[in-house]
């Protein structure tokens, strides 16, 4: 098998509702110079479809991980978009501030596909994966000032672990995990992954591990969307991004944990519905809805999906259309 480093970025990465997402995203983006956001560039997978089948459209892809770009951007590059890309290293809560920079009034559509790259996954050595032993980093940018995972586990109070694991990864056993945690680094540090597994294997009840899927997985992802302020992150792009769309123009968000969806889903919720209060005869123009739901619910992938690409299994997508301005904006 090709080592995943000499693999291209098309080799590494199946988009998770690939076509769904597109089609969906495509009817905003029908306009010549039609603006595209992709807040979550990652290695590119979405927006070379989205460029592909949009060609008067112009991407502005957005990334908080400076390798992922450049591995985006070669794809593209490679497909041919090289002139209708524009890529920026920042987080996707400033996509606002984004389009400022770039004297962009507005977008017509943006795409948030949440959670884990295939490429942070598997480069080992950033400590994403609990299948190779690596350092505890989990940084999406590597290369800035947050803290790692290792200096949650070495700082942190007990309590505060046991939230983070409770809170982001559905663990049961958070508490539990949070003791072994506190009595082993008074030991000796927490610093590798390979360490961090071997914990759960001893902190986790053998009953538990042999169901569920590996023992790791709850607490990696807990232990990732801390180190990355994922939730704090992703509530200031959510309105973000509803305040940069156009009129006529669309937000597509795939997201991969309930604490994600949820924060999705009230989001759009606030902006699809009326905000008269109960019992008004005459619904205010201000009350009106400025979205309204493109898709019912949230979309999961087919079986077929599923089975080609594990990633799948647990996605929910959601996406709005702006169907007038705010009312501050008239």
């Amino acid at each position: 098998m090709e080592h995943a480093s000499a693999q291209t970025a098309e080799q590494r990465h199946i988009p998770v509702l690939r076509e769904v997402s597109v089609d969906l995203l495509l009817p905003a983006l029908q306009r010549p110079g039609a603006i595209y956001v992709d807040g979550t560039l990652g290695m590119g997978g979405h927006a070379e479809a989205v460029l592909t089948r949009a060609p008067h459209a112009h991407l502005i892809g957005i990334d908080r991980d400076d390798q992922a770009l450049d591995l985006a951007r070669e794809r593209l590059e490679r497909a041919g978009h090289g002139a209708r890309i524009t890529l920026v290293h920042t987080t996707y809560d400033e996509i606002p501030a984004v389009l400022d920079s770039l004297d962009i009034d507005a977008a017509d559509a943006i795409m948030l596909d949440l959670g884990l790259s295939s490429f942070q996954i598997d480069t080992a050595e950033r400590g994403f994966s609990y299948a190779h032993d690596a350092p505890l980093d989990m940084r999406m940018d590597p290369d800035g000032d947050d803290p790692t995972a290792a200096d949650l586990l070495r700082e942190l109070p007990e309590a505060e672990i046991a939230r983070i694991l409770h809170a982001y990864g559905d663990e049961r056993f958070a508490r539990r995990i949070a003791r072994h945690i506190v009595t082993q680094r008074e030991q000796q540090p927490i610093t590798r992954s390979g360490q961090l597994v071997e914990l759960l294997d001893a902190a986790i009840p053998a009953a538990s591990r042999a169901a569920g899927g590996h023992p790791a997985k709850r607490t990696f992802q807990a232990l990732r969307i801390a180190v990355n302020r994922e939730l704090d992150i992703l509530a200031d792009a959510l309105g973000g991004a509803l305040e940069a769309v156009a009129v006529g123009g669309r937000v597509v968000v795939e997201s991969y944990h309930s604490g994600e969806d949820r924060l999705v889903k009230t989001a759009f919720a606030r902006r699809t519905r009326s905000s008269a209060p109960a019992g008004l005869p005459v619904e205010l123009d201000e009350h009106r809805p400025t979205f309204t739901a493109v898709v019912r619910g949230a979309l999961q992938a087919d079986e077929a999906e599923r089975a080609l690409n594990p990633r799948a299994a647990s996605v929910r997508l959601r996406a709005v259309e702006r169907i007038r301005p705010d009312s501050a904006a008239h």
